[in-house]
């Protein structure tokens, strides 16, 4: 039997138009399979950020002892500076993940997908978080410890605590506000029906208020523009692009130019995380991080890392979120009260570690998978209702 044709290029390219056009999922290339790649780059992006806020952050008010990090820890404080960049990381990642895991759903069927994602493992660390806090304050010796008061954590199980004034029981969960304006933001696109065109659309336009909004001294844009985060979510996004339809000028150049863009925010982080750091930071090492975070995902885009296809990476993921929502308050608590019991330097960043990544595991089994199942078929039921309610005739629902 004669072998099939090889695919020529102007056949793929005709292909690919194709599933460009008007861009429905169907008509495009078949779905690659699980990226356990990226599932492996988070969990590499929270122990960074882990890595920074438990030897570099200087401002902990006694957690080491009365000496700063630097001092503790004065060959890992070099790297663990710039661990804050796993953030920058994350955020590719969000980008490229929420496209794809959206591609083809209703926006019910995203926002039930977001809530069930965040929320549950979300609450259980804002309430043993704000526990900790408010059990072992005097342990834990930093700013989020000082006059808690329940109202705040009650705020904070809401997600909003930012809009609506109250300060985060842990510092880490700005992050989620950031998550959550992208969602709302690309939640626009999915309202209209996720195509080619309308993505990029909505790349081309994300860009050009983020790039403006400095300039534009109107807050609310600001806001919702995130001149500081968007190149990394719209790389992201780019990065997906690439992934599910393939290689494109147009492609490449949102993705270089988010890249450029991303490089030109720096130095404004620079004096942010200097501020909180206590030294200097070089750019060249915070430019090298940030290409290291878009050159990952660009290759998990591109296929460059498909042969890793170790299972085990799933379970680094799911641990990645509940260890970044705990372990900066609680972690530094713990760190403190070993301190205390004269445990040497490296035992107790090891001993805390441990327990992080075992409390991550816990929520992750006991709460996140349970409650995210039985707040999804609840969800679901609440979408379905108003689905069969917007189909009724207006005179049968007044």
């Amino acid at each position: 039997m004669a072998s099939p044709p090889l695919l020529t290029k102007p056949s793929l390219f005709r292909r690919r138009s194709a599933a460009r056009a008007d861009g429905a999922g169907e008509g495009g290339p078949a779905r690659r399979p699980r990226l356990y790649a990226l599932d492996g780059m988070r969990l590499l992006a929270a122990l960074s950020v882990v890595c920074f806020h438990w030897a570099a952050y200087v401002d902990v008010s006694g957690v080491w002892e009365g000496v700063t990090p630097r001092e503790a820890l004065p060959r890992l404080n070099q790297v663990a500076a710039y661990g804050w960049l796993g953030v920058e990381l994350f955020f590719v990642i969000s980008g490229f993940v929420i496209c794809m895991s959206c591609w083809g759903k209703r926006p019910g069927e995203f926002f039930v997908s977001r809530v069930v994602r965040l929320y549950p493992g979300y609450w259980v660390a804002v309430l043993l978080t704000g526990s900790v806090l408010l059990a072992f304050g005097e342990y834990a010796r930093t700013f989020a410890a000082r006059g808690l008061h329940v109202d705040t954590v009650v705020a904070n199980l809401t997600m909003l605590q930012e809009p609506l004034g109250m300060r985060h029981v842990d510092g880490v969960y700005w992050t989620l506000w950031v998550e959550t304006r992208f969602y709302l933001l690309f939640a626009l696109v999915v309202a209209t029906g996720l195509t080619y065109r309308r993505v990029v659309a909505f790349c081309g336009i994300w860009t050009i208020l983020a790039v403006l909004a400095p300039q534009g001294g109107i807050p609310l844009l600001s806001t919702f523009a995130m001149p500081d985060e968007a190149p990394f979510f719209i790389a992201g996004v780019g990065m997906f692009l690439m992934h599910r339809f393939g290689r494109d000028p147009l492609l490449w150049g949102i993705v270089g130019l988010s890249w450029i863009l991303a490089l030109s925010r720096l130095r404004h982080l620079r004096e942010v995380y200097v501020e909180v750091l206590g030294h200097g930071l070089s750019w060249y090492a915070m430019a090298a991080g940030v290409t290291a975070a878009f050159a990952l995902v660009l290759g998990a885009a591109l296929g460059l890392f498909d042969r890793v296809r170790w299972k085990g990476l799933t379970v680094a993921g799911a641990l990645t979120y509940p260890l970044y929502l705990i372990h900066q308050e609680v972690g530094w608590t713990v760190i403190h009260v070993l301190r205390l019991h004269r445990v040497g330097v490296a035992a107790a960043l090891g001993t805390a570690l441990v327990l992080m990544l075992l409390t991550a595991w816990t929520v992750h089994r006991v709460v996140e998978r349970p409650v995210s199942a039985l707040l999804k078929n609840a969800l679901d039921r609440s979408m379905a209702t108003l689905r069969r309610a917007s189909d009724e005739p207006a005179a049968l629902r007044s």
